[in-house]
């Protein structure tokens, strides 16, 4: 299990944090994710045999953020 805290600018609301939420939770491999909407962060642990980064990376950019970490 690997954990790492991404950094998502555009994160302003709460309609942002469920939105992120919901896509990445749903992915394969995620075990948790959660989004500190006043930090503009997403934490994720994830098991990296199901899911690589540039994945979830891909997902977080696919719902209209920008993903740096």
């Amino acid at each position: 299990m690997r954990r790492l805290v991404l950094q998502v600018p555009e994160v302003h609301c709460d309609n942002c944090k469920t939105s992120l939420e919901g896509a990445v939770g749903a992915m394969s491999g995620v075990e948790s994710v959660e989004v500190s909407v006043p930090d503009a962060t997403l934490d994720v642990n994830f098991d990296e045999t199901e899911v690589g980064l540039d994945q979830i990376k891909g997902t977080i950019e696919e719902q209209g953020y920008a993903v740096f970490g």
